[in-house]
């Protein structure tokens, strides 16, 4: 019996240990399949023993985060009986209509409505008291500040970042110690940050799971949803289903991730009854509510492969250890590839130069290496930098005394991949199917390694088919895509060429005063744009500053021998609608598709758009001319007329 304590007080401690980092954003220390089979093996303890520890996980809802104001919950929100048999799931169900919907894997956030205006957002913190994180939101998508219904009325759902965007933000994130290890981990730092501008960059959103609450009562959980939906919620994808169509539902919905078709981090289902009243009707027992609904979670399947080689990949500062494998069969895909993500975690594996690796899909999804066996030899660690041949770095983190591999070179191009998204964004060459995620594969690959190099991958094209990924369509699709963009607008080109403080409407103001060439030649001979008007000294200075730089300057002439600069003609009309006039533009659009379309066609008519109210301003436009915005009370303060937009287009056209 005391093997049995000490096991159990072991298991307790590393369990709690790492809920506290999970719940917080820190460094994930065990993976789901390494916490899983520790909750497993201490509930067979706490079974057989009857020996449960206050403090045992089986036993709280959650873990309260570290930061912010914290409030008790409403309701309080209990956690769901587990279980990874779908015989337990149809026996749960009994003779009742269930409804399956996705498991989520992010921040659990509750919302609470009064009078049609959204009053609080809660964290779920430790199910009984939550942290007030009401000022995010503004920056969080996926649920509406105002609703029609107007009685109290509580929500439940999960915040989560995409995969997508989870890697896009991971990649560009230089320090070890703020990269994260999955969505979630990052979904709950974001939410702790107290910059919403920040927040709402990450692209948090909020996936509505059930109505907690509404002052008149709906009974069916799945009207409840259709409610929820109405009333401008993002809410999860869900299916109806009895005892005896579960299984087939199970298989579908768990074939759905295994395609990869799902960008959402799930790591489970999601089964509840149809009739609350019912649900609400059972008793709680340690951490959840019997009949509040049952989680379904995979059964991890690990298959063995040889490992062939560790290929190192840079992005940004990191250069990243990823296990190359004989390709084996894994829930229903071919895998050969595992990240190891950094040389601690290649150490704590055992990795060798030779060894056997058992790989699991985490979720179903992404490719882990949970063991090592039979290891001989010692991988090399490499020497130089595989995107620029610079000499390499081992780091060790101060927080997390976690290991990883640099590169030296400032200058190396894996460094500066942000130019390189701002280069082929919308507003720069507009280059389709050329993510982060692609483009560091290219450099790691030795494709690019600088603007220029983007024009002659089609050079590699036979090998980019052959890349996991892609395939001929892609490749093609692509390839079409950076012929295309050899037809570039003056402007467009200047923004993509990530001059700092250059952007869009410096760029506007230097092409319609001098034109491209005018451009060039300024450049050249150093005199400059401070002449021009909106632009000034500053970014005069910031441009012929980048100019002078050697690599800058060669990569502008290089660039310029695989692309074509249009004629245009950005000189305003000064006998336009709007010649000589100065307008400020706030809020929400109709009659154009957005502000920027909105402003183009202010410029295009003679006119100027400003970003403040001054003496200087001649109208500003705003569709709520009645609210109260700052820009409202100043434009009033100085005798400004306000127009709405469709007041606007009646006077000076459209």
């Amino acid at each position: 019996m005391e093997d049995y304590k000490k096991r159990c007080e072991e298991l307790v401690k590393k369990l709690n240990e790492s809920s506290e980092i999970y719940y917080n954003g820190g460094e994930e220390i065990l993976s789901n399949y390494e916490w899983d089979a520790m909750f497993d093996e201490l509930l067979a303890i706490e079974s057989e023993t009857g020996y449960i520890l206050p403090d045992s996980p089986t036993q709280n809802t959650g873990y309260e985060e570290n930061n912010g104001e914290k409030e008790p919950h409403e309701f309080p929100a209990l956690s769901l009986a587990k279980t990874k048999q779908i015989s337990e799931l149809t026996k749960w169900a009994e003779d009742k209509e269930v409804w399956l919907s996705w498991k989520l894997d992010g921040l659990t956030l509750v919302l609470t409505y009064d009078g049609g205006k959204l009053s609080k957002i809660l964290t779920r913190g430790n199910g009984t008291i939550g942290t007030n994180i009401t000022y995010l939101k503004n920056a969080i998508k996926g649920f509406p500040l105002k609703i029609k219904y107007q009685g109290h009325m509580v929500v439940r759902g999960e915040a989560v970042i995409s995969y997508s965007d989870f890697a896009l933000i991971n990649d560009m994130v230089e320090d070890d110690d703020e990269k994260y290890a999955n969505p979630r981990n990052l979904a709950s730092g974001t939410l702790s940050l107290d910059d919403p501008d920040k927040v709402k960059e990450r692209r948090v959103c909020f996936h509505a799971f059930t109505l907690v609450y509404r002052e008149d009562p709906l009974r069916s959980w799945g009207e409840r949803m259709e409610f929820l939906q109405k009333e401008g919620f993002t809410v999860v994808d869900r299916e109806k289903a009895d005892a005896g169509s579960l299984p087939g539902a199970v298989e579908r919905w768990s074939k759905r991730v295994e395609s990869g078709e799902m960008d959402l981090p799930v790591d489970g289902l999601v089964i509840c009854y149809d009739d609350t009243e019912y649900a609400a009707s059972g008793s709680v027992t340690g951490h959840h509510a019997a009949k509040a609904g049952y989680a379904f979670k995979w059964q991890d399947v690990s298959a063995l492969s040889e490992l062939l080689y560790v290929e190192w990949s840079c992005a940004a500062s990191t250069i990243s250890p990823v296990a190359v494998f004989e390709p084996i069969q894994l829930e229903g895909t071919t895998v050969s590839r595992a990240s190891l993500c950094n040389l601690s975690e290649m150490e704590r594996l055992g990795i060798g130069k030779e060894c056997t690796l058992e790989i699991i899909k985490a979720n179903k999804i992404i490719p882990k290496c949970i063991s090592v066996k039979k290891a001989k030899g010692e991988v090399e660690i490499p020497a130089k930098c595989p995107v620029c041949g610079a000499d390499t770095e081992i780091h060790t983190s101060e927080k997390s005394k976690t290991r990883t591999l640099h590169c030296s070179n400032p200058d190396c191009s894996a460094k500066h991949v942000k130019k390189f998204t701002r280069f082929v964004s919308k507003t720069g060459m507009d280059i389709d199917g050329l993510s982060i995620q692609t483009m560091l594969r290219f450099m790691n690959e030795g494709f690019i390694s600088d603007f220029a190099d983007i024009y002659r991958l089609s050079r590699y094209a036979d090998t980019i088919r052959e890349m996991e990924g892609f395939g001929d369509k892609s490749c093609e699709n692509m390839m079409r895509a950076i012929e295309k963009s050899r037809q570039v607008n003056p402007v467009n080109f200047i923004y993509a060429l990530c001059i700092p403080m250059i952007g869009i409407d410096a760029g506007k103001k230097i092409v319609a005063e001098c034109g491209f060439e005018g451009f060039l030649e300024r450049l050249e001979s150093k005199q400059g744009f401070e002449d021009i008007d909106g632009i000034g000294p500053e970014k005069s200075g910031s441009a012929i500053s980048w100019y002078e730089n050697d690599r800058n300057r060669s990569s502008l002439k290089e660039l310029l021998k695989e692309v074509t600069i249009e004629k245009v003609d950005l000189r305003p009309d000064e006998k336009g609608k709007c010649a000589g006039l100065t307008f400020v533009i706030t809020g929400d659009v109709h009659h154009y598709k957005n502000r920027d379309e909105f402003k183009a066609y202010v410029e295009s008519a003679g006119g100027k758009v400003t970003g403040s109210v001054t003496s200087k301003t001649d109208y500003l436009v705003n569709n709520d001319a009645a609210s109260a915005s700052s820009k409202n009370r100043k434009a009033k303060e100085l005798g400004i007329p306000i127009l709405t937009e469709d007041e606007f287009v009646s006077r000076f056209g459209a």
